[in-house]
């Protein structure tokens, strides 16, 4: 029954995102810890950590291509949204440190030693506990997002000036968090981390771990997406990007379709943020840096804006593009390189790359099938 319903909501391009997913959960793993370290088929961990990142930060692509590729609401925050969910798992992070810490302090983490706190802040009880801490990951930015898109929704807040709105969200946040008195680490952020679930952050299986759940991460938020726009929902959502106003006078409420397509969104980036955090070992204020949102807006126009496949897609490409240039000589000409090619997709590639690769196999079929003999 579920092979059915996944072949009813999967397309040819769903279906071959599925199959790479599963070959990538397959084959990182062998390569990594059971091929000897000196074969050319060996992946290393530090390899495993850079893909475990691009996982999420395709994720995040497939949370932002939901509600812009398909509802036609273009934010720059969604990063907010990532970063808090970030917060919420380094937070619990943090409280796995107990007196393994620098000042061995059994409750507070070492910054707030550092600046004489004497209590836990309100904010940081209960993210002892895993299961708290896996729903704040969820709640705090669907929470936000709800209170955000419920004034800007019924409002009738649209176009460039939502944008303008959510990149102003995340810049008062990223202030915010550098605030020492925040509780959140300042701009040193959280850091140090020892164990997650019990199992050492460091190893390398636990990095396994973390991988193959950034691949589960991203086929549940593929499937949860994709699943939404092929529904009559996702039909909905297509026309309010198309025409609001129109399907606003058939009777449909669009702030609540918009509302919901928008937390669900904000959730998709904060368990992205979640995974991404234990992977790189650290989340700081610069993580709600308005330039990381317009980022993830420029790896789903380079994918392919409302095709869920091509924001993965994009993610990917540009930060294994990003990787490439920010390690060697060519670093400070990075963001002029990611402004070429996102000016080069939008003026020849307005499909972005899956779709100018969809349209290259078509003709190539199409000139390499039989002329039809004319009509006697």
């Amino acid at each position: 029954m579920i092979a059915a319903l996944l072949a009813e909501k999967l397309d040819g391009r769903g279906k071959i995102f599925l199959i790479f997913l599963a070959l990538l959960a397959l084959l990182v793993p062998i390569c990594n810890l059971l091929v000897p370290a000196g074969s050319a088929f060996h992946i290393g961990t530090g390899t495993v950590v850079l893909l475990g990142k691009w996982l999420c930060y395709a994720m995040l692509a497939v949370a932002l291509d939901l509600v812009w590729g398909y509802c036609g609401i273009l934010s720059l925050g969604h990063g907010a949204f990532f970063a808090l969910g970030g917060y919420a798992m380094g937070m619990y992070l943090m409280r796995q440190i107990g007196t393994r810490g620098v000042y061995g302090h059994p409750v507070l983490p070492d910054f707030m030693v550092f600046l004489n706190w004497t209590e836990l802040p309100v904010a940081w009880w209960g993210f002892q506990n895993p299961v708290y801490a896996m729903f704040m990951v969820l709640a705090v930015p669907g929470a936000l997002a709800f209170v955000f898109g419920w004034f800007a929704f019924r409002s009738r807040v649209t176009g460039v000036y939502l944008s303008i709105i959510t990149q102003a969200l995340t810049y008062a946040l990223l202030l915010a968090f550098f605030r020492n008195d925040m509780g959140f680490g300042g701009n040193n952020g959280l850091t140090d981390f020892k164990d997650i679930f019990g199992f050492n952050v460091q190893s390398a299986g636990t990095r396994m771990a973390l991988f193959l759940a950034s691949v589960a991460g991203l086929v549940i938020a593929f499937l949860i997406a994709r699943f939404m726009v092929t529904s009559t929902f996702g039909k909905v959502l297509v026309a309010i990007r198309d025409a609001e106003s129109r399907t606003r006078f058939l009777g449909y409420r669009v702030e609540r379709f918009k509302l919901l397509v928008f937390v669900v969104s904000a959730m998709m980036a904060g368990v992205a943020g979640a995974l991404y955090v234990p992977q790189v070992g650290i989340i700081n204020p610069s993580e709600f840096s308005p330039i990381n949102s317009i980022e993830a807006v420029v790896w789903v126009a380079m994918g392919g804006r409302g095709t869920l496949v091509g924001a993965a897609l994009g993610a990917g490409i540009v930060n294994a593009l990003k990787t490439t240039f920010t390690t060697g000589a060519l670093a400070p000409y990075w963001l002029f390189v990611l402004g070429a090619l996102f000016v080069l997709v939008t003026v020849a590639l307005p499909a972005g790359i899956l779709g100018a690769a969809e349209s290259l196999i078509k003709r190539m079929r199409g000139s390499g099938s039989p002329a039809r003999k004319p009509a006697e």
